[in-house]
């Protein structure tokens, strides 16, 4: 019998609580960022440091885990799973998982014994005491790695099973260690008369160790929920269990477009470097910002396709059924996303300084990190909307055409932010990234319309065309909203803002009967009524 919510209906339930799991982790994931601001500023050594160090073994979890594991692992695993002996299911599960764990620590041990050299390659615009810095931060942090892509694995298995909340909000735990450990390494020190720079490095060495804790109680949440799902993990390492020759011949070309990506934001990470003090930070508080939206509706909506585009791709009519769930992912992802790209580019000041601006983060310090956000925030929609693209390859088994799109707006994207770099610092770094998003997803857009059909239709661009407007009229009376509060402290002056933007784009997209809109005040009023 197949699960209960395999159809659009449930999708959207699905969705939601995907969503759900996100924004909890994201509202966590903001306290940490808020204690960080408070504790290392924008421009200290700690703050560039720990940027640059978690972006290395961030890396490697993307290449091995839930950057490339979903859409090699969820439709082999999903296939299998669907016959009546689950046997075959079982093995390829426990077979990928013990193909992971030897990667992963293979790759932890070198990144440990090389870190002053990899810190060297990445960062090498840092200073002395910056360099030195990352290095220790990177060998604490690389163990992170292994213990993330089994996170990955535990997040597709629950995905195929339908279960979607535990895998999102599990983070909300990583996020948890790090706030614990910075206030429990800044209560500690500040009465032991140590010299601020000293505090800080202490801080910041502790807060490594609370994000390796973190990543330890992430994982032991989801395990017993998939040991229950599959009767026991029967862990092999062996490429000889039906299906996993397919996961590593699909995973493949998902690593090397994954590693386009992943090298997209080295590069940012390196150039940034040259910036000044700084530059890597203002890049990190901004990245986090604008992966808040992709999060929420991007990530919610392309985790519960991927499945059913992968059921639905050896269906009846398989092109129209891709071809309809992945317009109508994308009509729900825009009608988000949209005015969150809007906002971040007009009322970027306002929400960096509501968000960041406490402690050693200084009001010059929001309005770098404010210009970065709005160099991003042009990309925001074609970074939500890349994956669900991808999806539909990836449901089709076409794994390698979005490798050769990802290369190619690479190039593009690391020419120009080194050039505009050169004039605009790190919100040039950031613009040049939002170009080759743009690119990426225009191309994925026209070959899967290739492949499939023409993916959106009159009425998918006029629900485009619909949040477009409303997300214009909102930015317009945000920063109306924004000349009537000008002695306001950061925090109010970004509530009111963004809540006169919120209440804009709901009642114009409502008047103008977007379908999302309408279901959405459909949704809220039948529950306030029940």
């Amino acid at each position: 019998m197949p699960d209960r919510g395999a159809g659009r209906g449930g999708g959207a339930r699905h969705a939601a609580q995907v969503a759900t799991g996100i924004f909890l982790t994201r509202v966590l994931g903001y306290v940490r960022e808020r204690v960080f601001a408070y504790y290392f500023g924008n421009d200290s050594i700690p703050a560039d440091a720990f940027r640059a160090a978690l972006r290395i073994p961030n890396t490697i979890r993307s290449l091995l885990g839930e950057g490339t594991l979903l859409g090699s692992f969820i439709p082999v695993y999903a296939a299998l799973n669907e016959r009546a002996d689950k046997s075959a299911a079982r093995a390829v599960a426990g077979a990928t998982l013990g193909l992971l764990f030897l990667g992963a620590g293979v790759l932890a041990l070198l990144g440990i014994t090389f870190a002053p050299a990899i810190t060297t390659v990445l960062a090498k615009g840092f200073d002395e005491p910056r360099r030195q810095l990352t290095i220790s931060l990177v060998r604490i942090l690389f163990p992170m790695t292994g213990l993330m892509v089994i996170s990955a694995w535990c997040l597709g298995i629950l995905n195929t099973h339908r279960r979607f909340f535990l895998p999102y909000a599990a983070p909300a735990l990583w996020n948890v260690a790090g706030i614990v450990a910075m206030l429990a390494a800044g209560t500690w020190l500040a009465n032991r008369g140590l010299p601020l720079d000293a505090q800080l490095h202490r801080i910041s060495l502790a807060l490594a160790w609370g994000t390796v804790a973190g990543s330890v109680l992430q994982i032991a949440v989801q395990m017993p929920v998939c040991w229950r799902l599959l009767h026991g993990i029967p862990v092999r390492f062996s490429t000889r269990p039906e299906g996993v020759r397919d996961v590593i011949v699909a995973w493949l070309p998902l690593l090397l477009g994954a590693g386009v990506v992943q090298v997209s934001g080295l590069i940012d990470t390196l150039l940034g470097s040259f910036t000044g003090p700084g530059g890597v930070s203002a890049l990190g508080y901004a990245q986090i910002v604008q992966q808040l939206p992709i999060s929420l509706f991007g990530v919610s909506v392309t985790a519960v396709s991927l499945p059913e585009l992968s059921r639905e791709a050896t269906g009846i009519a398989p092109n129209e059924q891709l071809r309809a769930r992945i317009a109508l992912g994308f009509r729900r992802i825009v009608f988000f996303v949209m005015p969150s790209s809007l906002a971040c580019i007009v009322l970027n000041r306002e929400i960096i300084g509501a968000l960041y601006q406490t402690g050693r983060f200084t009001a010059e310090a929001t309005v770098l990190v404010g210009n970065v956000l709005a160099a991003y925030g042009l990309g925001l929609v074609g970074q939500a909307t890349v994956k669900l693209f991808a999806s539909g390859f990836y449901a089709i088994r076409n794994t390698r055409t979005p490798v050769m799109i990802a290369a190619s707006s690479l190039v593009v994207s690391t020419g120009l932010a080194w050039l505009l770099m050169r004039w605009l610092g790190a919100p040039g770094i950031a613009l040049g990234s939002s170009v080759g998003v743009f690119l990426n997803t225009s191309l994925h857009l026209r070959h899967l319309s290739g492949r499939i059909g023409a993916v959106l239709r009159g009425p998918d661009w006029r629900a485009f065309g619909v949040a477009s407007l409303g997300a214009v009229l909102a930015a317009a009376a945000g920063v109306g909203g924004a000349h009537l509060a000008p002695g306001f402290g950061p925090v109010p002056r970004g509530v009111l803002v963004l809540a006169i933007f919120g209440l804009v784009y709901a009642a114009s997209t409502l008047a103008l009967k977007h379908p999302d809109a309408v279901r959405t005040w459909q949704s809220l009023t039948t529950s306030r009524a029940s």
